[in-house]
């Protein structure tokens, strides 16, 4: 068998070892026409360029595609490369601090060794795409690593943190459990074992966050990104904005994003609009610029807001 031959095997082996968690010598084989000890040897091949290749023995035993110390060359499927590179051109323009750079330098990367009928394929879809995205805090690759971690370890996590409203900060620890991005900012939903309760904490506000050896044994929490939502969409206002839309949920969902409001379901083709904003001139306005017929549910002072505004327009307009 040529070289080439080899090599096209080893890479078919490569393919199949990724595509699911386990596989037997025997299953292996079929697949690739040879023998168990075939198998064996190209395995070999794998673990000599860098892949962790495991094997158990017995039975039920076989070969398992591990992490290692090192990232070893990747095998990607033309829908595979397309996708990452696309993926990569959004991501230079992220909130992660040294993402961006890290996309770019990875891109070029692929692209030097993408066949040129891919590499035609991305530059169309980047050529035909432009972003509309507001400006986000960076954050700390290190950090979001650091709370991954303990997120998964389920140990507690000490740090200083500002609020909102009080620019000293305190010293907090907490249970972490899950990490919410919006597209703007990052978020932590904890267990605040001072105050016994669960809190949202941004990242960006977060200080000297050092992971410590307590485990802490999980508890029942709510559904995280709801939880975020909430919180970034009502608690931390003066005014919270209960309004009903003659229109889909859907279609207000397109137009308010997760991290300004939640839309609720109702009946009849009406939705629920919930937000928080410190004016209520500024939630008047926004809620008229959807388009939608609206009733407001609460605060009553929203009702002399939009009427004080619809007075205003009207005036502006000449028929006041």
């Amino acid at each position: 068998m040529t070289v080439e031959a080899t090599t096209e095997r080893v890479l078919r082996l490569l393919a199949l070892l990724q595509r699911r968690p386990s596989w037997t010598a025997a299953e292996l084989a079929a697949e690739l026409g040879i023998t168990d000890r075939s198998v064996r040897r190209d395995v070999e091949r794998l673990r000599a360029v860098g892949y962790p290749v495991h094997a158990t023995a017995g039975v039920g035993g076989g070969y398992q595609l591990g992490a290692g110390t090192r990232l070893p060359p990747l095998l990607l499927d033309d829908e595979e490369a397309i996708a990452t590179a696309v993926s990569l051109r959004m991501a230079s323009g992220g909130t992660v601090a040294g993402a961006g750079e890290a996309a770019l330098r990875a891109l070029a990367k692929l692209d030097q060794v993408m066949p040129p009928r891919l590499r035609a394929e991305v530059r169309a879809v980047h050529g035909a795409t432009a972003t509309l995205v507001g400006p986000g805090v960076e954050i700390d690759a290190e950090l979001l690593v650091t709370l991954a971690r303990a997120c998964r370890d389920a140990v507690r996590v000490r740090f200083t943190y500002a609020g909102r409203d009080d620019a000293r900060e305190r010293e907090r620890t907490v249970e972490p459990v899950r990490m919410v991005a919006t597209g703007r900012r990052w978020y932590l939903m904890a267990w605040d074992v001072d105050r016994d309760d669960w809190r949202t904490f941004r990242l960006d506000r977060m200080r000297e966050v050092v992971p410590t050896t307590w485990r802490f044994r999980a508890r029942e929490h709510p559904d995280p990104v709801d939880y975020v939502q909430r919180s970034v969409t009502e608690a931390p206002y003066r005014y919270r904005a209960r309004v009903r839309l003659r229109a889909r949920p859907e279609w207000v969902r397109e137009l308010v994003p997760p991290q300004v409001g939640r839309v609720e379901d109702d009946r009849d083709g009406w939705c629920v609009l919930v937000a928080g904003g410190e004016d209520l001139d500024w939630l008047a306005m926004h809620v008229a610029r959807l388009g939608f017929e609206a009733e407001v549910l609460e605060p009553p002072e929203l009702r002399e807001a939009a009427a004080l505004l619809a007075h205003r327009l009207a005036a502006m307009a000449g028929t006041g």
